[in-house]
């Protein structure tokens, strides 16, 4: 801050010694120039001065921001972040298929909060809150709490005032073995439980982000430190090959999209008059619906087992059929291999049924989930209220 110092003492001089008129101060340019130092200066501080609009123009392109992710065994894919003042670190789920982000607090004092890390809000400066409560149901696992306001940190972009939830109860085991402290929602505000903004909206209310768009990747290498990637305000085109296919969300809640059909092997079998899919990163497998999930299991022979889950003969998976699902007239497909499971000495299909009908209408939904975007990079545009699909390196 050198320059500052350089202004500060001619603008003193200016004042004090009344001979001295203000035209004789030398610019900081000059002074710099003087020590050697302007070249440097310059190189270093390179910058565009219409940054400070850069909002006004939502294709404008600065670098964005990475959140790595951390691949737990196919199931799930969590990150750091920071919230407080000074910073308290927790790992959280980034998930697509919800809006809200909360966290375990000193207030939960259940086995499932003693098992992870736990925000403490008298431990920061900048907490506070309002005490509004709030209730989340996920498809496995519930919390009740309050919200409060603190500064958020994700990949490196610090949202101040950010609202968040405060777990107070966490019932079951739901959330008990999970590697991750609290969950981070990434879908429309129209979702967010108790109104709350959520973090994705902070980023873009703040300016913070050059482009209303975040991209995930999720990587195929279980229990890898680099298992996935959140890119926050871009688009990161290392980790995808081809053209991206765009299509535009049935309603701005969730992540909804129209498809118009699922082949079997190349061939039309479900989806056939349209269908609907949730694209869900906090969903580990691919769910259809009931009735077209018991033919795909019969036609790869699949039995259910005393656990739950749909074994299939591991030496038959080479020949087990590819599932392709048409979206805006693109085929994108994924092989066996990507929804068949390996555990131990068995295999089993990565595949479950709902029993819902598509939130728009009475069709058929499906939801997309980690089986699914493993095999493709996908991008999610706020501003244009799409998505987009390529194939994932």
């Amino acid at each position: 801050m050198k320059w500052l110092i350089f202004i500060l003492v001619c603008i003193q001089l200016s004042e004090g010694l009344h001979k001295v008129p203000l035209y004789r101060c030398k610019s900081i340019r000059e002074i710099l120039k003087e020590r050697g130092e302007l070249k440097q200066f310059l190189e270093t501080h390179k910058r565009d001065p219409a940054l400070k609009y850069r909002h006004l123009f939502p294709g404008y392109q600065t670098e964005a921001a990475d959140e790595p992710l951390l691949n737990n065994i196919d199931n799930f894919y969590y990150g750091p972040i920071t919230i407080g003042t000074p910073a308290q670190s927790f790992e959280v789920l980034f998930d697509t298929g919800s809006s809200n982000l909360w966290i375990a607090s000193i207030y939960c004092d259940s086995p499932t909060c003693r098992n992870h890390n736990r925000y403490n809000p008298q431990q920061s400066s900048t907490f506070s809150t309002n005490k509004q409560t709030f209730e989340i149901f996920y498809g496995s696992g519930s919390l009740t709490g309050f919200f409060g306001y603190d500064t958020v940190n994700v990949a490196g972009i610090s949202i101040p005032n950010q609202e968040f939830g405060l777990s107070v109860t966490e019932p079951g085991t739901a959330f008990y073995y999970s590697k991750f402290d609290g969950i981070l929602g990434l879908s429309y505000p129209a979702l967010s439980a108790g109104g709350a903004t959520p973090v994705f909206d902070g980023m873009m209310n703040d300016h913070l982000v050059s482009q209303p768009i975040f991209s995930v990747y999720l990587g195929s290498v279980p229990n890898s430190p680099n298992g996935g990637e959140v890119t926050f305000g871009g688009i990161d085109s290392s980790k995808y090959t081809g053209q991206i296919v765009w299509v535009s969300v049935l309603q701005e809640l969730y992540w909804l999209i129209p498809m118009q059909g699922v082949l079997l092997n190349g061939q039309s079998t479900f989806c056939s008059q349209g269908c609907q899919a949730m694209v869900d990163t906090g969903t580990s497998y691919l769910t259809a619906p009931s009735q077209e999930l018991t033919e795909l299991l019969q036609y790869i022979g699949a039995t259910e087992n005393e656990y739950g889950e749909f074994v299939v003969n591991c030496n038959d998976v080479a020949n087990m059929p590819s599932l392709t699902f048409i979206i805006n007239g693109a085929e994108l497909t994924i092989p066996a291999s990507a929804y068949i499971r390996t555990s131990y000495d068995y295999c089993f299909a990565a595949l479950e049924a709902t029993y819902l009908s598509a939130p728009t209408d009475d069709g058929p939904f499906w939801i997309l989930g980690d089986v699914f975007l493993r095999e493709f990079y996908s991008i999610y545009d706020r501003g244009n209220n799409r998505m987009g699909f390529a194939k994932a390196v």
